[in-house]
């Protein structure tokens, strides 16, 4: 077990760095685990890296749900690259370590991009809304300047939320073990570390967390109570059938993505629930990430089009 590397802070003693157990210390599984999430990873890069190309020189995907779509891979890449590389070195390294200054930067980054991911799928709900439900009016109200508003929005809120989130973080004093019980620096496996009074810190995880689930998971129910109506009311096929394609994939990755941080972050930060919250973790840092690009372009025609469009030129000049 490593000792914690400490300063001295007046008449504190303070944790400088901390360290990283991962999912398992098994020595057989550590290879197996770093191939496995080295692919996930390149995956991910690859799918989201594909669909910004994409929707960046085919001048047909130049829509705002496409626009929304590119705005969202870009959150999935960052997401997943601010965890992955350095668990992968973690896996392969004898020393786990990641210091304080890293574990918060970290930290701030992983809160903002999840609260930025919530309003950002929102958002693609909205559009789905204002798509299906006013047709007529989608090119006027979804302009490239409210398109714009729609995107910065998100970000702006995300960032500016996570900063306030990790000020509570920063002032939680960590004077005993540095042993974190996961694969990233989070909020809960942090909060037990702290040997100072964490009730400020954890209300105030609660709320910001409870707050932007529920609020952002609210406008996409609203969202597709409207757009069941409109469906409902089409009395073309192949009109409910295009309407329900479009909204498909966003459905799927709202599922996964809110599933499994409800399970995260809605529960008291015990040793168990630190546990089972790096498994759950599994889910939302590597699999959603990976999944979207894949979900999106399976089910649109438009983004299948433009690949194959793309695959074909470059194979023909060739």
């Amino acid at each position: 077990m490593l000792l914690p590397k400490k300063m001295v802070r007046g008449n504190s003693t303070l944790v400088t760095e901390f360290v990283l157990l991962g999912l398992t210390d098994h020595p057989k599984l550590q290879p197996i685990l770093f191939m496995l999430f080295l692919v996930i990873y390149l995956i991910t890069v690859g799918g989201n890296l594909g669909i910004l190309v994409l929707i960046r020189i085919d001048l047909r995907l130049h829509t705002p749900m496409h626009f929304f779509l590119a705005s969202l891979s870009c959150l999935d890449l960052c997401y997943s690259t601010n965890v992955t590389p350095k668990m992968l070195v973690n896996i392969l390294s004898e020393k786990k370590t990641i210091s304080y200054a890293a574990c918060l930067v970290q930290c701030y980054f992983f809160i903002a991009m999840v609260i930025t991911e919530f309003y950002m799928l929102a958002v693609m709900a909205y559009d789905r809304y204002m798509a299906i439900c006013n047709p007529l009016l989608y090119r006027s109200k979804i302009s490239k300047q409210v398109c714009i508003q729609l995107i910065a929005g998100p970000y702006v809120y995300g960032f500016l939320s996570g900063l306030m989130e990790i000020m509570w973080t920063y002032r939680l004093t960590f004077c005993g073990s540095n042993i974190i019980n996961h694969f990233y620096c989070a909020d809960p496996p942090l909060i037990q570390l702290s040997c100072s009074n964490t009730f400020i810190k954890e209300t105030s995880m609660f709320v910001v967390a409870g707050f932007n689930l529920s609020n952002s998971l609210l406008i996409i129910l609203i969202s597709y109570i409207f757009i069941l109506i409109a469906i409902l009311r089409m009395h073309s096929v192949e009109s409910r059938y295009k309407a329900c394609s479009t909204c498909g994939s966003h459905l799927v990755a709202v599922t996964v993505f809110y599933g499994t941080l409800f399970c995260m972050y809605l529960r008291p930060p015990t040793d168990r629930s630190v546990e089972q919250s790096k498994i759950i973790a599994v889910f939302y840092t590597f699999v959603s990430p990976m999944l979207n690009p894949i979900i999106y372009s399976l089910r649109n025609k438009d983004v299948k089009q433009a690949f194959w469009k793309l695959t074909m030129t470059n194979v023909l000049s060739k």
